[in-house]
C-alpha cells in the first residue's frame, strides 16, 4: 500500500512539474509592459489585438482569433486595431475602419483575408478594392467617401500613435489590460498565441481581484 501510495505521490509531483512548465513565462511567451498603460475604466479587461489583412500570419490566426472570441468570457473585451505600417498595409488600415464605420466588419472581415491571401485579389489596390466590393453587393461609391473621410483619417492617425505607444514591432501583437503583451513568434506559433492571451487575461483578472 505505500509503493502504491507512494507511486501516487510521485504522479501527482510529477503532473504539477509538467503543468507548471507548460505555463507561459515572462520574457519568453509575453512581456511585461513597463509602466503599464492606462486602459478604459470598468469592470471589463481589454485585450487589443493589432494585425493587418495584409499580413500573412495574421490570415492564418484569424481562425484560431475566431475561435477564441466566441468562447472568451464576458468580462473580456476585445478590441482590433489595424497597422498602418508598413506604408503598404495604410490602405488596409483605411478599409477597416471604413468596414467599422459602416458596421460591414462582420461581414466583410474574413472575406477580404481570404480573397487577398487565398485568391489573390490584391485587395490594398483601390481600384481591386472597389471592383471587389461592388461585386459583393456594397455600395462603392458611398464606401469610397467613407474611406477618404477625416473620420477614418483620424482612426488611422489614432493607430499609428497606439503602435508607438506600446512599441509594437509586428503583427499579430496583442496587449492584454494594458500590462501585458505577446505575440506569435514569441508565443511559439498562431495556435499558442491565444493560448497565452487566455492566461495573460486570466493574470489580468486576478490582479483585478487582489486591488
Amino acid at each position: 500500500m505505500r509503493t502504491l501510495t507512494a507511486r501516487i505521490l510521485g504522479l501527482a509531483l510529477f503532473l504539477a512539474a509538467a503543468s507548471a512548465l507548460a505555463q507561459p513565462v515572462a520574457g519568453r511567451e509575453y512581456k511585461l509592459i513597463d509602466p503599464p498603460q492606462a486602459v478604459p475604466a470598468g469592470e471589463r479587461i481589454e485585450v487589443i489585438g493589432f494585425f493587418s489583412y495584409g499580413c500573412p500570419v495574421c490570415y492564418a490566426a484569424e481562425p484560431h482569433l475566431t475561435r477564441w472570441l466566441m468562447k472568451r468570457d464576458a468580462d473580456v473585451e476585445f478590441r482590433r486595431i489595424p497597422s498602418p505600417l508598413p506604408a503598404a498595409w495604410a490602405p488596409f488600415a483605411r478599409l477597416y475602419y471604413t468596414l467599422e464605420a459602416l458596421q460591414l466588419v462582420d461581414r466583410l472581415h474574413w472575406p477580404i483575408f481570404d480573397n487577398h491571401h487565398f485568391d489573390g485579389r490584391r485587395l490594398n489596390n483601390e481600384k481591386n478594392l472597389l471592383e471587389w466590393l461592388s461585386a459583393n453587393e456594397i455600395d462603392a461609391l458611398l464606401f469610397k467617401r467613407t474611406m477618404d473621410s477625416p473620420a477614418v483619417g483620424e482612426k488611422v492617425a489614432a493607430a499609428r500613435r497606439l503602435l508607438d505607444e506600446y512599441n509594437v514591432e509586428g503583427v499579430p501583437t496583442f496587449i492584454v489590460g494594458g500590462r501585458y503583451v505577446t505575440t506569435a513568434r514569441m508565443a511559439g506559433g498562431v495556435a499558442e498565441v491565444v493560448e497565452v492571451v487566455d492566461h495573460l487575461v486570466a493574470r489580468a483578472r486576478e490582479a483585478r481581484a487582489k486591488r
